[in-house]
């Protein structure tokens, strides 16, 4: 890959990349990070990187280190017992994207990242076992156990309008 198609990769990739960490996280400065982190592990690989595949190593890139950020994180955080009742929304609520962002906020972090990639970036099965690392069994099962989850979380449409 030459610096003209790095540029081009940064310009075209960048703000996808930011959307993506950024509903994972949910921190502005924390997202930029692993995204300056990610676009600088693809400039030490510039030459073995094609620019044909460049957008699939971003990604691939971007959820590893996410990932590995989510781990060290939870390494050191304290773990305080949590009373979980019934996974629904039972309140009357109107505002459905906001019932939907705590509900995927709730999701574990790898069916949070299989169901961002697939339903808000739009990558295929194949595309997301590629970046994640995972077969497209699980991938197809985490999408799945995701959506299980939400449709039980969110509850009937008569609860939430």
């Amino acid at each position: 890959m030459t610096v003209e198609e790095y540029n081009r990769a940064v310009e075209s990739y960048a703000d996808n990349l930011y959307r993506f960490v950024l509903k994972n996280l949910k921190d502005g400065h924390l997202s930029r990070d692993i995204i300056q982190d990610t676009f600088e592990k693809l400039w030490v690989k510039l030459e073995g990187v094609s620019y044909l595949k460049v957008k699939t190593y971003l990604f691939t890139t971007a959820y590893h280190t996410m990932i590995d950020y989510i781990r060290k994180e939870k390494r050191y955080a304290e773990m305080a017992p949590v009373e979980r009742s019934e996974p629904s929304h039972s309140e009357n609520y109107s505002d459905l994207g906001e019932v939907l962002e705590m509900a995927v906020a709730n999701l574990p972090d790898d069916q949070k990242a299989v169901v961002m990639l697939r339903d808000y970036e739009g990558y295929s099965y194949r595309e997301i076992s590629d970046i994640t690392g995972l077969t497209e069994s699980q991938v197809k099962v985490y999408i799945y156990r995701a959506r299980v989850y939400l449709k039980d979380y969110i509850g009937s449409m008569e609860q939430v309008i």
